[in-house]
Order: structure tokens, then sequence, then C-alpha cells
């Protein structure tokens, strides 16, 4: 309500103003006509002038009152919708063990559960090769085509996800992580049905396991 407020108040102020133009013109043609000059101002002047000037103070105070909620509420919700961009969906878990024993460990659980690793890119590696030192880290890429299939299927831009891909790293405190995409945030980005999303919930699983 507050637009037809200071609408009807701006309306109201022009009335005023023109109103009191033409009171001005009429008193300036009085005055040279020889015009005796008022007594005293006019009460209903005095009166209109203190109305609009408390509702215009009082609708200011309701609009700054309004601004600072609304920014608030804004601030607030800048928050919750920066969470999910600040770790662009991917999950750390910590893992118990060494990045060495952590990708063995991963190995032999895809295997005992029939799931073919496509390829293990040893990134600090291919660093060491280069001659450029960087923290153990490692990618494997992992999937099984039945589970994968499907997903391409209904939504082709999943291929650029797929397979899954777990890295286990150690940061600069020598501390070992597990990190992968969220399924959540998988089946967001490429609007797959709810019923496919445990054809890639399996990552989850997977990467627990390997970090315990």
């Amino acid at each position: 309500m507050s637009l037809w407020f200071a609408t009807a108040l701006i309306a109201v102020g022009v009335v005023v103003y023109l109103l009191s133009v033409w009171h001005h013109f009429r008193l300036v043609r009085e005055l040279n006509r020889g015009g005796a000059l008022p007594s005293r101002p006019s009460i209903q002047a005095v009166l209109i002038a203190l109305f609009l000037a408390l509702v215009g103070l009082a609708l200011a105070t309701y609009l700054i009152s309004v601004q600072g909620s609304a920014d608030l509420h804004f601030e607030a919700n800048e928050e919750v919708s920066m969470t999910p961009s600040t770790n662009k969906g991917i999950i750390d878990k910590p893992s118990n063990h060494s990045v060495e024993q952590t990708v063995d460990g991963l190995k032999n659980i895809l295997q005992s559960k029939g799931v073919m690793l496509f390829a293990l890119i040893d990134h600090s590696g291919e660093a060491e090769k280069v001659g450029m030192k960087m923290p153990p880290t490692k990618l494997l890429i992992f999937g099984n085509p039945k589970a994968g299939t499907p997903l391409m299927l209904t939504a082709p831009s999943s291929a650029i996800d797929l397979p899954l891909k777990v890295l286990i790293w150690e940061d600069t405190q020598g501390k070992v992580w597990v990190s992968y995409n969220s399924p959540e945030y998988l089946q967001e980005r490429h609007s797959l049905p709810p019923e496919l999303l445990q054809n890639i919930a399996v990552v989850e699983t997977l990467a627990t396991k390997a970090a315990e």
C-alpha cells in the first residue's frame, strides 16, 4: 500500500502547492489595490501543512523500515543461494587413510561390486614428470553401462559428467579427502527424472566406504 499512499501524498502536495500559488497571487493583487494585510495566518492552512508534514514523516519512516527489512531478506536469500554455488555440487568427505590406501580401497570395492574402472588419472604423478610438485591427487573414473546408458538416453547432456568420478586428494595440511559430484546436483544439472537418481547415487556409498 506504500505506493498508493505515496502517490496520494504527492497528489495532495501538488494541489496544496497550486492553491498556495493561487492564494499568493490573490494576496498580491489585493495589496496592490490597497487592501489590508491579514491580521493572522490561516488556521486551515496551518493545519493542512502540519497534517501533510506528519503524514510525510510517517510514510518516510515506514519506507525506511521496509527498505531495511528488504535488505536483510535479500542478504539472507543471497547467503542461501550462494551455498550451492560455493561448493559447486561437490561433496568432500575426510578419509582415514592415505591417498594410496584410499585409492586401493576404492579399487577393491569397485571390483567386488562388478563396477568397471575406466581410468585412474594420477595428477600428482603427471605433475612430477614435468618437474612440478603437487600433493597426492588421483582421479578414478568408473561406472556401469547398464546404469549410465539410461541416464544419457534420457538426458544426453549427462554424458559430460559420466562415467562417475571420485577424486582422492591431499590438502596442504596433509589431510586426505574423497570428493565427488553430489547425485542431487547432477540430477538438477541435467534434469534427470527421480527414478533414475539411484543410478548415480551409488557414488555416495562407494566414496563413504573408501573413506572409512
